[in-house]
């Protein structure tokens, strides 16, 4: 670190992962992103899964590089009494505990809450899974893709003439990552006021889900309504929606304060509309939704994207063009933010990740290391716990570690 680098707030706060793929090893990622020492523990026959998703590099995913930065890689046989015994040990000196294993299996390898607490009470575990850690379906295995399903995004996201989809990314285990983080934080608040105990922070992906669908569950229990899908536009809420331009290319438009929608009429040549007294307030344009969408659709469809564009931010109405990878990493927002990090990979091969969200002002969270190799802090991190290069050498051979 050099002499102008801060550790970061969560510096001397040791973090143990037993996460594979998206939620734990998000949830980790976040906490070393911002100084905390993770010791990630991978299965030595081949690691996380995710090292090999989706597109490769030198046989190895590219989404590991940011995944897993600031990770120590550590290998061990969690089926192995000898394997469980080292995990136990870094417990010990833990802060918290990082696992999306499905409900049971921690205490079946004899390393439950109660178990790891009895030796280390100020230990927090932060259990993600996919229904929670009670309740009849605590048992079912739950990836993120069936928290969306369940918790009623799947339902209202797609066009109301197809079936529900997916909204691109792996909502789900994101979002569960993030109440992870989230309540660790909160639980090492409390901890000095628990006489210095931790707690489990049991976080259910359909639950992390279904706490983001807005009005849905009062909308429904007062009137009835179920709420579906509604394509692009944002029922209720008028005008909203995305648009096509001449040029073939697509805008989202928000004016659905009652002063915007004046001066986005006003920009595109509708005075009269901007006039009239049912289209004042929200509730007279959600009666003209079809109208308004029909006129604000045609004005688009005459004009390039940036044209459009340009009328929108001299009348000062929300508007932005629909971004694929390639406007994301030409765009001069972006960069004068900090959210496109140019790092390398360990052969040297450029490689852009994503900027570490979000961004404090005195201790920023940043990239020490990208994602490690399979095992390469093992003998590192297992000496600090008193293991002799003679335990080291039989353990390989027991294939523990």
């Amino acid at each position: 670190m050099s002499g102008g680098e801060r550790p970061g707030p969560l510096a001397g706060l040791r973090v143990v992962e037993l996460g594979t793929l998206i939620a734990g090893p998000f949830c980790a990622r976040m906490l070393a992103e911002f100084g905390a020492e993770v010791i990630k523990i991978e299965a030595p026959d081949g690691g996380d899964p995710l090292r090999t998703w989706r597109k490769l590099h030198a046989g190895t995913s590219l989404w590991w590089a940011v995944q897993a930065r600031n990770k120590k890689s550590v290998t061990v046989n969690l089926k192995s009494p000898a394997g469980q015994d080292i995990v136990r040990r870094l417990a010990r000196r833990a802060d918290i505990l990082v696992e999306n294993f499905r409900p049971g299996a921690l205490e079946k390898w004899g390393l439950d809450y109660e178990r790891l607490s009895a030796d280390n009470p100020g230990l927090i575990m932060v259990r993600l899974s996919g229904y929670g850690q009670s309740g009849p379906y605590r048992d079912r295995p739950g990836f993120g893709a069936i928290g969306e399903a369940m918790g009623g995004m799947r339902f209202v996201t797609g066009d109301p003439d197809r079936p529900p989809v997916r909204a691109g990314i792996s909502l789900g285990d994101s979002v569960a990552a993030m109440y992870g983080v989230i309540g660790a934080l909160m639980a090492l608040h409390a901890r000095p006021g628990n006489g210095g105990r931790g707690q489990v922070v049991d976080v259910a992906l359909y639950e992390a889900v279904f706490s983001l669908m807005e009005s849905m569950l009062p909308e429904y229990d007062v009137t009835g309504f179920v709420r579906t899908r509604s394509g692009a536009s944002l029922p209720g809420i008028v005008p909203s929606n995305t648009y096509g331009t001449r040029d073939g290319k697509y805008l989202v438009i928000g004016a659905n304060a009652d002063s915007i929608f004046k001066r986005l009429m006003a920009a595109i040549g509708r005075p009269d509309l901007a006039a009239d007294p049912v289209l004042a307030t929200n509730a007279g344009r959600v009666t003209r939704t079809e109208e308004l969408d029909r006129v604000i659709g045609e004005w688009a469809a005459s004009v390039d994207l940036e044209q459009a564009l340009e009328t929108l931010a001299r009348a000062e109405v929300p508007a932005g063009k629909i971004y694929d990878v390639a406007d994301i990493v030409r765009d001069v927002h972006y960069q004068a933010r900090d959210m496109l990090e140019q790092q390398r990979l360990a052969d040297g091969t450029p490689i852009k990740l994503p900027g570490i969200v979000p961004k404090l002002g005195t201790d920023p969270g940043r990239t020490r290391w990208l994602g490690p190799a399979l095992g390469e802090h093992t003998e590192e991190v297992l000496a600090t716990l008193g293991y002799t290069a003679a335990d080291l050498a039989r353990l390989r051979n027991e294939a523990v570690i």
